[in-house]
């Protein structure tokens, strides 16, 4: 695995370098899913949280900056624990200043070096997201000591051939000649078959029945407006033409020293114009030679002055580093003494509205007014049986004076024995 570069020395060479670095967060992203699958992301990450797979330009490119971030969240923190670190798993309502941070701090404690503001992976893509997934890609990869193996290379069946094989790609000046005389042959026959044969002149003395005339009884019975219609017919297959033979030397030979003659004409007037060409630009060389001293002389101080600036700007930037990874932390801290404060607050809330609350007192009037209602009841009935007892004892008593004040009779008087 080569190590690469990170995001600002990227940038600081595409002032000077072509279009094409525009295109290399593709690159380092198709890289990137390489070594995720070499990790069996797919089992181990994609299946625990249930998620589709990813394509090869999807941190390249901004699709839904929500869903990328939480995913890029949750995918370093499954590589920095496939590094041997721990770190928790993010959640979609966790503050992303603090899940930012902790990323970053564990990639310092494993030894790279950065110089852009946590907040350029809020949008959770982008080159420099994509640059910490692949370091720490790297780092889960060295951890789980892999290696790259030998490649096995198919073997070949040689068909039981231990000959040399013939090189295809060698030609010999005897088949380059073999190759022309058949071409030669084959354009002559292709040619000859519109030449007319003199043998073939023989067959026009036949009959239609086969017998041959005798030489001396020959007579044309055509007219001349039958001959000339034949000539005009058999007119173009009479023309004789003569071809020159390719292969002779001795024309070859003459065409060579015609084109050498043409070739040193036009040279000698082509050297002249490129003389006269080479002088203006060696004369324009030297101005520009001598521009570009006076620009260097006049510029040196104002290089100068921008090589302090830019250490100037190098050494904000570092003290800019510090102050937000302070920042960072102070806001996490900030946030767990606002949710500590928030649980203060709930639960003074809760009190005072307890000890403001008049609904126990309401109650306790309730249940007086209803143990007074009980109590006076009580009473009307502890007078109703008041009064009966009362009656009951004066009844009683009634009854007694009457049997104290009955006449008691003698047995003896009334005659009873």
């Amino acid at each position: 695995m080569s190590a690469r570069r990170g995001p600002a020395e990227e940038e600081t060479e595409e002032l000077d370098g072509g279009p094409g670095l525009a295109y290399m967060p593709f690159v380092v992203m198709d890289d990137l899913l390489d070594k995720l699958k070499l990790l069996n992301y797919d089992k181990d990450f994609l299946m625990e949280l249930r998620m589709k797979p990813l394509n090869r330009h999807y941190f390249a490119v901004a699709t839904n900056p929500g869903e990328q971030f939480y995913l890029f969240t949750s995918l370093s923190a499954w590589l920095i624990r496939k590094s041997g670190r721990h770190m928790e798993q993010p959640q979609e309502y966790d503050d992303p200043n603090s899940t930012i941070s902790s990323i970053l701090d564990h990639l310092r404690q494993l030894g790279v070096t950065f110089d852009f503001p946590p907040s350029k992976l809020k949008t959770g893509h982008g080159e420099h997201a994509i640059f910490v997934l692949d370091r720490l890609a790297d780092f889960a990869l060295k951890q789980s000591n892999f290696m790259w193996k030998k490649p096995i290379y198919p073997a070949e069946d040689t068909g039981g051939d231990e000959g040399e094989v013939e090189d295809e790609a060698e030609l010999t000046l005897d088949k380059v000649e073999e190759e022309m005389m058949n071409e030669y042959d084959d354009n002559d026959d292709d040619e000859e078959e519109n030449i007319l044969h003199m043998d073939d002149l023989k067959d026009l003395t036949k009959q239609k029945n086969g017998e041959a005339w005798p030489d001396d009884i020959l007579h044309s019975t055509t007219t001349s407006e039958e001959w000339r219609l034949e000539l005009e017919r058999v007119l173009p297959q009479l023309k004789v033409t003569i071809r020159s033979d390719n292969r002779d030397w001795r024309s070859h030979i003459e065409q060579m020293h015609e084109h050498k003659a043409k070739i040193n004409d036009t040279f000698n007037f082509t050297q002249k114009q490129l003389d006269a060409l080479h002088s203006e630009i060696s004369r324009s060389l030297e101005k520009i030679g001598s521009r570009e001293k006076y620009l260097n002389s006049q510029l040196e101080p104002l290089l100068l002055e921008y090589r302090n600036l830019q250490n100037v700007a190098a050494e904000s930037r570092e003290q800019y580093r510090l102050v937000s990874t302070k920042l960072v932390e102070k806001s996490h801290e900030l946030a767990q003494i606002s949710d500590e404060l928030d649980r203060v607050k709930h639960e003074m809330e809760e009190r005072g509205s307890s000890m403001t609350d008049g609904t126990p007192l309401v109650n306790i009037r309730k249940a007086l007014t209803r143990v007074r209602q009980e109590i006076t009841a009580m009473d009307v009935r502890i007078g109703v049986v008041e009064q009966k007892l009362l009656q009951a004892k004066l009844k009683h008593k009634s009854n007694m004076q009457r049997d104290m004040n009955a006449p008691v009779y003698n047995n003896m008087d009334m005659g009873l024995f």
